[in-house]
């Protein structure tokens, strides 16, 4: 039985035309407990969601109509601040819309909650989607630092941490993890399946609406570690993600780019916003930084050349230099098309 008897407000973000994967969500967390108030954003949707909505016949929900797509980060700022001053929920429970709670999802936090170390305003958990890997490896006792914030890289890449990543990929190969861990410190998570008290945001405020889509929500969770704060997984609450992630089941090769493959809108926010997030918090030398920049754009060039991709190239170009500069907001389509 859980432990917490505060409120819970589950707040979930939608769009486009989702309701197949809406509507499993919204009949799972209803019929969870401890849930006094679920938020559904639409940002504008291609079919009411309201109406849908009303058809479950459930007086908890909520559905705040965006007239325009305000994104990721849009949405779940309109949604937190309906949280804060419209509702009587201490907790917020952020999720997708195809993040599909285990039925003893919610339970399994607010369990650990009075286990983790810290105040109200000063921890928030995260449950394990057992399909991002990283998580699994953290929650199985590798050391997150290993995939985040890796100083001076840029888009993931550091030549100088080349010869340990081969040394972590072989130890992955000949030594399999089974254990997991009762909880993990995480040092930034995606919206979906953090939980947090509503001191929190008094703590970060809300999220960066001019990120749009796109490391957002990296952005907003890594204010809870800036400061001082801890990000917990807990790896005993699950979340399945009815809807494959964007380039999840992308086959890599080293003579192919997932960025130039995939070029998109998706592709064009999460470059840009990318480089300007860790351009801002992951550089402590500009010389190590620079040079590992340029040899990952020189390996895109010379891939867009043996595939026949410059013209991609050149709009991935134009999203590095906008990341550079800090020109967010939301673009006209020209920019990526």
């Amino acid at each position: 039985m859980a432990k917490i008897t505060y409120n819970i407000c589950v707040l979930i973000v939608t769009y486009s035309n989702r309701w197949r994967f809406l509507e499993q969500v919204l009949k799972r967390v209803t019929t969870l407990k401890n849930v006094t108030d679920i938020i559904v954003v639409d940002n504008a949707s291609a079919y009411s969601v309201t109406q849908n909505c009303n058809s479950l016949q459930d007086e908890r929900i909520t559905v705040i109509t965006n007239e325009e797509n305000q994104g990721s980060a849009g949405g779940y700022k309109v949604g937190l601040e309906y949280f804060m001053t419209k509702t009587s929920a201490s907790f917020v429970w952020l999720l997708d819309d195809d993040n599909m709670p285990a039925p003893d999802a919610l339970d399994k936090l607010t369990i650990e909650w009075d286990n983790v170390p810290g105040d109200d305003q000063q921890k928030a958990l995260f449950s394990l989607r057992p399909d991002r890997k990283q998580h699994v490896m953290i929650s199985q006792g590798e050391d997150a630092m290993r995939f985040y914030m890796v100083a001076n890289s840029f888009m993931g890449f550091n030549l100088f941490k080349t010869p340990l990543n081969q040394y972590y990929k072989l130890r992955d190969r000949l030594f399999q993890r089974s254990q997991i861990k009762k909880n993990a410190k995480l040092p930034y998570a995606p919206y979906g399946g953090m939980f947090f008290h509503k001191q929190i945001i008094d703590l970060i405020g809300y999220p960066e609406a001019d990120f749009f889509v796109y490391a957002d929500d990296s952005e907003y969770t890594y204010r809870i570690t800036r400061k001082g704060g801890q990000i917990w997984l807990i790896p005993g609450s699950t979340i399945t993600d009815i809807d494959k992630s964007y380039g999840i089941t992308y086959k890599r090769h080293f003579w192919r780019s997932i960025y130039l493959d995939l070029w998109s809108f998706r592709t064009y926010y999460q470059i840009r916003n990318s480089v300007y997030f860790y351009d801002q918090v992951n550089v402590s030398n500009r010389l190590v930084y620079g040079f590992n920049k340029w040899l990952f754009l020189s390996g895109q060039w010379f891939i867009s050349k043996l595939t026949a991709k410059q013209d991609n190239y050149r709009k991935f170009l134009k999203a590095i230099h906008d990341g550079l500069t800090g020109s967010l907001g939301k673009v006209n389509p020209e920019k990526y098309s």
